[in-house]
């Protein structure tokens, strides 16, 4: 039996989120994109879970969570 691999990955609240960018520019591997200009979203293929993005969000909707691998 293999224990099931967690990793760190950004989540937006898509709700919330005004699609202002700021993520977008901070994310060192591009895995953010605005999507129809309405909000954030994370390609989590690529997200390493740095936290940047989060720590930038004026509306503070980006979270850093462990998602399965």
């Amino acid at each position: 039996m293999t224990a099931i691999k967690k990793k760190r990955k950004a989540f937006v609240d898509q709700e919330y989120c005004v699609a202002c960018g700021c993520c977008v520019k901070v994310c060192p591997l591009g895995a953010i994109q605005i999507r129809q200009g309405v909000a954030a979203q994370v390609n989590l293929e690529k997200c390493v879970g740095c936290g940047k993005c989060a720590k930038e969000c004026p509306a503070s909707v980006i979270v850093i969570q462990e998602a399965e691998a």
